[in-house]
């Protein structure tokens, strides 16, 4: 017997090659090491078509494979409406894309799926996940230890729901 639907989450940037591919992977890696893999399915995808099919770009991959992610299968996409119906959490890397998804979402209930990345996290600085398109390779490592923080307070709050329920009783 087949069990549940996983709970289906994207992350939203730009253009699908430096933060949301970021958020993507660690959200990935987080819910395998705790052995949810089945019931996760994280998704990437920007608000722009500039770079639909391409890898993401050289520094994000960079910034993860110093980390010990591996994100060489990304290839970008852009968000669609449809992709409202296609999952249970909307996440935005920044105020712009929060707006944007809030203007395509045409349904109140798919408008109540959208959140902000680092509203998850009590300590980030702010509610934006900064760009580093046009920075260093410091800046993607500094932003990947943003995502990092964000993406682990997130999954602890989704992980109660998205386990499943223990069988048997207590001995």
């Amino acid at each position: 017997m087949p069990g549940p639907d996983p709970f289906r989450v994207v992350f939203v940037c730009t253009g699908n090659i430096c933060r949301s591919p970021m958020a993507e992977v660690v959200f990935r890696d987080l819910a395998e090491r705790a052995g949810l893999a089945d019931r996760v399915l994280s998704t990437s995808a920007g608000t722009g078509d500039w770079h639909v099919g391409e890898r993401a770009d050289g520094r994000t991959l960079a910034a993860l494979s110093r980390r010990g992610y591996d994100g060489s299968t990304h290839r970008a996409r852009q968000f669609s409406v449809e992709a409202f119906h296609d999952n249970d959490l909307v996440v935005a890397l920044d105020r712009s894309h929060e707006r944007i998804l809030r203007q395509w979402a045409h349904d109140p209930g798919h408008r109540d799926r959208i959140s902000l990345l680092l509203s998850f996290d009590p300590s980030a600085p702010g509610p934006d996940v900064p760009d580093p398109y046009y920075a260093d390779d410091g800046m993607f490592d500094h932003v990947l230890g943003m995502i990092e923080s964000a993406s682990r307070a997130l999954f602890r709050q989704l992980e109660p729901a998205i386990r499943p329920p223990r069988t048997g009783g207590l001995p």
